[in-house]
């Protein structure tokens, strides 16, 4: 695979930012209170508080992995960008465009 510029890689974040941006806020929308006037019956009512829970629990990881690429968008011209921050190898480009809020190689992140 080719070496990515940084402006390859900007580029990525910038995407994959807009696209957690679009997936939070329709988490926020999923994740609205369930009126307890609804006549949705017992079992469906279970039904959806437990999706609820699933979907705050994806809204959770989605302003995760937002805070990690914008993290990741603000420090792309230091010096270490691209390295891995814990043994300092130089990340492959597979693993940027797979993870791009990822600051760990594939060895040191598992």
């Amino acid at each position: 695979m080719k070496e990515l510029s940084r402006q390859d890689i900007l580029h990525l974040l910038e995407r994959e930012i807009a696209k957690t941006i679009e997936a939070i806020s329709a988490y926020k929308e999923s994740t609205a209170p369930i009126a307890p006037d609804d006549a949705i019956g017992r079992i469906s009512r279970m039904d959806a508080i437990n999706n609820r829970t699933i979907v705050q629990a994806a809204l959770r990881t989605a302003e995760e992995k937002l805070t990690k690429l914008k993290y990741m968008q603000d420090n792309i011209d230091g010096p270490g960008f691209g390295n891995c921050a814990r043994c300092g190898t130089k990340i492959p480009p597979g693993r940027l465009i797979l993870k791009p809020e990822s600051p760990f190689c594939v060895r040191c992140a598992g």
